[in-house]
């Protein structure tokens, strides 16, 4: 590279970056067909140069990601010289450079969590939520690199941020980094074992389960197996003892071997069962893209909302008004007080006299009795199945369980409104409901039998949640 193109971005000249290109159009190219160079941005990066580093940004934007002979960003040099300015300006430019995997696959990320530099930590985190998952060569979170260099504080902020998250990813992102192993099998429950971090130790038990607290390394050791055979501070190591074993922790002499056995293969090679064929299917449902489960719900709802809708204004013979053809006034009299001579008297709705429902014949109520029978029938099930294909497109997430409390009360809702809406209609054609109205007993016994249905998938659901949720399990 052109000595005078390094000092024009030491000096932040940008008149002689554009002298050079005037003379050279092609000097920025050749610095970008190489796969790994120090390019001026990096310079300009770790002077702290701004404007001389967004004109070249501007001119290269591929040389935001490039990596240097020594593995670094402009973004990574900026912050190993705490150019602080320089980090914010590069972000405006692509939020993206947060992720920019560098040595090691050390990421900008990595390198603030490493210094504690708890500000701007915050900041990268607003700026790019998906760099938490990023993880180094060594399988190492940001959580492990936070213990290794004993930086309680930014150990603090990144548990707090990652436990208060509205991120769609935030629950995969709980349940899977603070108990994440390295290339060693090391959670960073171990890791905070080793280095005697009876603080981080402390934290880290206040999130996770008794599964997860006993997990294994590649040597077999649980936290309590490797503070109890390698205590650098004894006081520390009796504080980290005493806090492992309330929280459930188990020596791994004590725990099964993770190993596959001879009958996990045998079971590989069997046949499967129709039962084993349905719990893959509904097993695999989560897996469905959220694109598709949202187009789904959004289906289902419509569903539901309009056969709720028709219960309220099924479909009526004729003529039929919405209640019956009378309707009551006021009458008062001139000569005396409101209170004394009030009363109601009927009059018409409508001018021309309505023929009375039991005026109808025979052969007119049967028909009409069949037609009401088949709408309540097939509006009934469509109802009910919309309600259960909603239970299992529900995200295994703590709040979809008021969602099917919600939908269990909507359901009883509706089976009320059912037995209104049949008696109503027995009264206003005065047709014996025992009797006359008997092929509403099938509609009647899918309701009752689909309100039973729901009102065992919900306290199930709510129990499998909140009961084995310390054993891993998720409900579906």
């Amino acid at each position: 590279m052109d000595q005078r193109i390094i000092e024009a971005a030491q000096t932040g000249d940008i008149n002689l970056l554009y002298e050079l290109i005037a003379n050279d159009p092609y000097v920025l190219q050749r610095l970008d067909d190489v796969p790994f160079f120090h390019t001026p941005l990096h310079v300009a990066a770790s002077a702290g140069n701004i404007e001389f580093m967004m004109e070249i940004i501007k001119l290269k934007p591929s040389f935001a990601r490039k990596l240097n002979q020594g593995g670094f960003s402009p973004l990574h040099l900026a912050l190993q010289n705490d150019k602080i300015q320089a980090v914010h300006r590069l972000l405006r430019f692509d939020k993206g450079l947060v992720r920019v995997k560098g040595r090691e696959d050390l990421t900008p990320l990595h390198h603030v969590v490493q210094t504690g530099n708890v500000d701007l930590l915050i900041n990268l985190l607003k700026v790019c939520p998906e760099a938490i998952e990023e993880v180094t060569v060594r399988d190492e979170t940001v959580f492990h690199l936070a213990v290794k260099n004993d930086m309680f504080e930014a150990f603090q902020v990144m548990v707090g941020w990652l436990t208060r998250s509205s991120h769609e990813s935030a629950d995969r992102w709980e349940e899977e980094l603070l108990t994440w192993a390295d290339i060693d099998g090391n959670t960073v429950l171990h890791i905070a074992a080793i280095r005697n971090r009876p603080q981080m130790v402390e934290v880290l038990l206040e999130h996770m389960r008794r599964y997860q607290i006993n997990a294994k390394n590649l040597e077999g050791l649980t936290a309590l197996d490797i503070q109890s055979q390698y205590p650098w501070n004894e006081r520390q190591a009796d504080r980290i003892i005493g806090m492992l074993s309330k929280a459930g922790g188990l020596s791994g002499s004590l725990l099964p071997n993770n190993s596959i056995s001879s009958t996990d293969i045998k079971s590989l090679k069997s046949k499967m069962s129709r039962f084993q064929k349905f719990v893959k299917k509904a097993g695999r449902r989560k897996g469905m893209s959220h694109e598709t489960r949202n187009t789904f719900l959004v289906v289902t709802v419509l569903i539901i909302t309009s056969t709720y809708e028709a219960c309220l204004n099924p479909p009526k013979m004729p003529g039929d008004s919405p209640c019956p053809s009378l309707k009551y006034q006021v009458s008062l009299s001139q000569d005396q007080p409101l209170n004394s001579h009030t009363f109601l008297h009927k009059t018409d709705m409508n001018t021309a006299p309505m023929p009375s429902p039991s005026a109808m014949d025979v052969s007119e109520k049967v028909d009409l009795v069949s037609e009401s029978s088949s709408f309540w029938f097939f509006n009934s099930c469509t109802f009910w199945l919309a309600m259960l294909l909603i239970t299992f497109l529900l995200l295994p997430h703590p709040f979809s369980v008021f969602i099917l409390i919600t939908l269990y009360l909507f359901g009883l809702s509706y089976l009320s409104l059912f037995h209104v809406s049949s008696w109503s209609f027995s009264q206003l054609y005065e047709i014996s409901y025992e009797t006359e109205l008997r092929e509403y007993m099938l509609t009647d016994f899918v309701n009752g039998f689909f309100a039973l249905v729901i009102n065992c998938i919900v306290p199930c659901q709510v129990f499998l949640y909140f009961a084995w949720r310390d054993t891993g399990y998720t409900f579906v």
